[in-house]
């Protein structure tokens, strides 16, 4: 669960442009082909445990960071940021990874891109922040588009789309933290800690309901956490070197990516309720990321 970090100064030159937007693509790409692993093992593993590999994984990609100082994440002077941080991060990812492997892989992404809804009412009850009427209404949309996802007042009730919806506001709550903890703590600190609390709180549940791994499967646990390090790097590498406006939309083509290789896949093809509530999410969640941009640019995050 990444949040784009703030915008560049405007001293980055134009040539920048087409490779920060080849490696926000590339980025969203190599994201939905996780996805796409983790829904295919999660027909015969926990979502649970995938994420116990995906979280254990990318924690050792993140140790080298502190190969000239390996004592440097014990000097943290937030130890319980960084276990709240971990802890709803875990959440967050756990309700991830549950509706990839329940729901329509386009569905489950979309869910995950309500995130900035949360951020209104988290921001204005935790932050002391305050937002105009308009910001307010357009998150009031978005929301519907959970509920159109959901149906709870048909028979076609989704309850999942809350699950996706319940791990976008612990995504929001991840983001709230950061904002916290970069006041004091160097990035590949709060990288380092988020990755350990991530395999720790993960672990736990993974023992339950363990199920060992095929020869054949290990391989593809490998990948999904290389694919996940991957395709965050590459996002948030590209946004710190071109314009948000202009970057953070391509990275809203993982549901695009996820609807085409749902239904080449899985055979998967999302019903008119889902388009509905897709397009109520992605506008409006979209237009908050962007008006947020251009209202107070936030620290970059190391989710």
């Amino acid at each position: 669960m990444s949040e784009p970090p703030s915008a560049p100064k405007s001293g980055n030159k134009p040539r920048n442009v087409a490779r920060a937007a080849a490696l926000v693509s590339a980025g969203s790409l190599t994201l939905v082909m996780m996805a796409t692993v983790v829904k295919h093992l999660g027909h015969e593993l926990p979502a649970l445990e995938i994420l116990f590999f995906r979280s254990a994984i990318g924690l050792l990609f993140v140790l080298p960071l502190f190969a000239r100082n390996p004592r440097e994440p014990f000097r943290t002077k937030r130890p319980g940021m960084h276990l709240l941080r971990g802890a709803v991060g875990a959440v967050g990812n756990a309700c991830f990874f549950w509706t990839i492997t329940h729901m329509l892989l386009a569905d489950a992404m979309a869910l995950q891109f309500s995130r900035p809804l949360f951020m209104i009412p988290l921001a204005v009850f935790l932050l002391g922040e305050t937002d105009g009427l308009r910001r307010t209404a357009v998150a009031a949309v978005g929301f519907a588009g959970i509920m159109l996802y959901a149906r709870p007042f048909t028979g076609g009730f989704e309850p999942d789309a809350f699950v996706g919806a319940l791990g976008a506001l612990a995504g929001g709550l991840v983001v709230i933290c950061i904002k916290r903890l970069a006041t004091t703590e160097p990035t590949r600190v709060i990288m380092f800690y988020y990755a350990f609390w991530n395999t720790v709180f993960a672990a736990v549940p993974a023992a339950f309901l363990w199920v060992t791994p095929s020869l054949d499967q290990l391989p593809l646990l490998i990948l999904v956490g290389f694919l996940g390090i991957s395709g965050q790097s590459l996002i948030t590498h590209g946004l710190t070197m071109g314009d948000a406006t202009v970057l953070v939309p391509l990275d809203y083509s993982r549901i695009v990516y996820s609807a085409a290789i749902g239904y080449v896949l899985f055979a998967e093809v999302p019903g008119p309720w889902s388009f509905a509530g897709m397009a109520l999410i992605v506008a409006s969640s979209l237009y908050l990321v962007l008006t947020e941009k251009k209202r107070v640019p936030g620290p970059p995050s190391a989710s």
